[in-house]
């Protein structure tokens, strides 16, 4: 068949040899994967949030993907470990001021510089690319570069101060080596976690199955600490009693002890004291004026007249 009007085919067309591998290209591989959300393969924007083996994802599709786990999704394998919103992290990221996105390539006439990134490192200023090894801290989600924390040697954070453990800081986009470290280290931490829910449930058994001895316990604390409307009310028997007991020594003392609270007051007028010292007080007859004396009940103020 074929070979019709002089055509000479070439072995390769004859002869079917083993396929070529095909080859990812290291430069497109690494714009996927620092570009684009790993979940919606759409761009990454704010916030961007990673998990626990260090792969980027926009909050946006986790939250859709952790409300709708439907087997149609094809990318939901990549996602498969992420069974709340707690085990993804929000990112913090420091903006690259030489970045200016796709403002001038509208057209399409510029070339667009791959190796240009979005972000950087705070401390050494290099972009996240994937050219550098980069990593976050996941008690508090700073991203710094590897280089920045091997060279600054801390145990708190270079950007907000929070103390962190080595088990805290994770690689994004590692190699295959660096996510199955992740995957082992993610599996322990959960598995560390269940255990402390299992011991705190039985504890809380016994508590609701020992009614007698809850009782007894909060009797006796609250012997030792009291109520303070108990306390408040005992100072104020204390305060009473004492008034009277300080005035029955103070009379029989001779000293000229405070009268009590509840005592009626004693009129100067009926004192003993001379005439003169008690004129000048408002309570002596000199001081009190006659009718005739008194001013009229009608007020005359200046703007009357």
């Amino acid at each position: 068949m074929g070979c019709d009007g002089g055509t000479i085919p070439k072995r390769h067309e004859l002869v079917k040899g083993p396929k070529k591998v095909e080859k990812v290209d290291k430069d497109a591989e690494l714009v996927a994967q620092w570009n684009y959300c790993t979940l919606s393969q759409e761009i990454l924007r704010r916030p961007i949030v990673a998990c626990e083996l260090g792969r980027l994802y926009n909050k946006d599709a986790v939250i859709e993907f952790l409300l709708d786990k439907s087997a149609e999704k094809a990318l939901g394998k990549a996602a498969s470990h992420i069974k709340s919103i707690k085990n993804v992290t929000e990112l913090k990221l420091s903006d690259n001021p030489a970045w200016e996105g796709d403002k001038e390539s509208t057209k399409g006439d510029k070339h667009d510089d791959l190796q240009r990134a979005r972000f950087i490192c705070p401390v050494v200023g290099l972009e996240m690319n994937g050219r550098h090894r980069f990593c976050f801290l996941r008690c508090c989600g700073c991203v710094f570069s590897e280089r920045a924390l091997k060279e600054i040697k801390a145990e708190v954070c270079h950007t907000c101060g929070t103390a962190f453990q080595e088990d805290d800081i994770i690689v994004l986009n590692g190699t295959k080596e660096d996510v199955e470290v992740l995957r082992r280290r993610m599996e322990e931490r959960r598995l560390r976690a269940k255990v402390g829910k299992k011991t705190k449930k039985p504890k809380a058994a016994e508590c609701v199955s020992k009614p007698g001895v809850s009782e007894e316990s909060t009797k006796t604390s609250k012997v030792k600490t009291g109520k303070p409307e108990d306390s408040s009310l005992d100072s104020r028997e204390k305060k009473t009693n004492s008034a009277p007991r300080s005035a029955v020594n103070g009379s029989s003392s001779g000293k000229a002890g405070k009268p009590p609270c509840g005592a009626p007051k004693r009129s100067i007028a009926d004192s003993d004291e001379s005439e003169t010292y008690k004129s000048i007080f408002t309570t002596h007859s000199s001081a009190k004026r006659s009718k005739e004396e008194s001013a009229h009940w009608v007020t005359h103020t200046s703007y009357c007249f």
